[in-house]
């Protein structure tokens, strides 16, 4: 399917409403479909502690997210976290995976680049033995890029990015500094090259498990960062190419609302018409719901309440598009009274939002 073909496909759906999808009869696996509501979720550890998992049954969240790496990312680990988080009459919405995410080795096309895409294929198969069939993935090759830490409302430290604060690239412990993190400027071209070289070889087994990969932005979406563009997900339009190139509709969106926002204008859309049009063409499976003080090339992660977006706009996009995928807390300032309260404060204001969208709407 061309380009051109593509997004009047996608607009035509936006334009009238349908939900777009042209691909499904190509799937190997049937998409099981999600269940009817928006499901409000909770990041947890991988070392959760049995208080953490009381702590999820007291929120009030059915269902759990939960970051792995490192040698934890395991099929036996895996078995073992979905048991212990089922045992707490809660879900697990996706777990993740350090090492295949943000992969350079891939985006960049490094030495070692098909040892990675067998490893992240070997993750999907290790996700689908658990029983899950969900899962994020993110694309930058050089790293989340952050200034110093800063403060946002009554002190609370938060992550920061100022362009003029001389920001870093961090992703597992690794430090991406420098004009030029990998030596040498980057074309687009050849980021969409290693793009299309990873994604149709991930796309097949995708299908055949019947798995689900929402795509996360690039973090900031700044169109070009240590020599290494950010052209694919640091857009609307790069996303439509995206999923054209991928030609599944086992590929989609995990919607990071708060990476959306830092991008501004551009983006191309802003993070209400992103979501509706990624809804309509039913690619939009994961909602970090977050809010930050203004976009690039200067902003602060703020409380949800407190940043330039309203959230309950979103809330209700995300009602009105029929959204049943997970809503989580995400990069939650830090809060006096440990590390739960800020968690507890976000949770509590999503949980708010819906309570009232759907009271609205109902």
């Amino acid at each position: 399917m061309r380009r051109r073909k593509f997004i009047k496909l996608a607009a035509g759906a936006a334009a009238t409403g349908a939900v777009w999808k042209p691909l499904e009869a190509q799937t190997k696996k049937k998409l099981e479909p999600f269940s009817p509501g928006i499901k409000v979720s909770l990041q947890i550890s991988a070392d959760a502690t049995d208080e953490d998992l009381q702590f999820a049954q007291q929120l009030g969240v059915v269902y759990v997210n939960i970051p792995t790496g490192g040698n934890k990312a395991t099929l036996e680990n895996f078995i073992r976290l979905k048991q212990r988080v089922e045992a707490a009459q809660l879900k697990v919405w996706n777990i993740g995976n350090s090492n295949v995410h943000n992969m350079p080795e891939v985006t960049l096309n490094l030495p070692g680049r098909d040892q990675k895409i067998e490893e992240y294929k070997t993750f999907l198969g290790n996700l689908a033995k658990t029983g899950i069939f969900y899962t994020t993935y993110a694309h930058m090759g050089n790293g989340i890029w952050s200034s110093a830490r800063e403060t946002t409302r009554g002190g609370a430290p938060a992550r920061a990015f100022d362009m003029e604060k001389n920001p870093k690239g961090n992703w597992v412990g690794k430090i991406f500094e420098g004009p030029l993190t990998h030596g040498r400027k980057y074309s687009q071209e050849e980021l969409w090259e290693n793009y299309t070289y990873f994604i149709k070889q991930v796309v097949p087994v995708a299908e055949e498990l019947g798995m689900r990969i929402g795509i996360h932005p690039d973090d900031p979406p700044v169109p070009e960062l240590g020599g290494v563009p950010r052209c694919i997900f640091g857009n609307f339009d790069g996303y439509l190419r995206a999923l054209e190139i991928a030609n599944s509709p086992n590929i989609g969106v995990c919607l990071c609302a708060g990476t959306w926002m830092e991008g501004g204008k551009l983006m191309g859309k802003d993070v209400f018409a992103a979501a509706r049009a990624f809804a309509k063409m039913d690619r939009l499976w994961k909602i970090h719901f977050r809010n930050v003080s203004g976009p690039i090339p200067y902003f602060v992660e703020t409380f949800v309440d407190n940043g330039y977006t309203d959230m309950l706009k979103l809330m209700k996009t995300l009602y009105e598009v029929d959204f049943r995928g997970a809503v989580i807390a995400d990069h939650v300032p830090t809060m006096v009274g440990g590390p739960r309260t800020g968690w507890a404060y976000s949770i509590g204001y999503i949980k708010a939002l819906l309570a009232a969208v759907s009271a609205e709407k109902g």
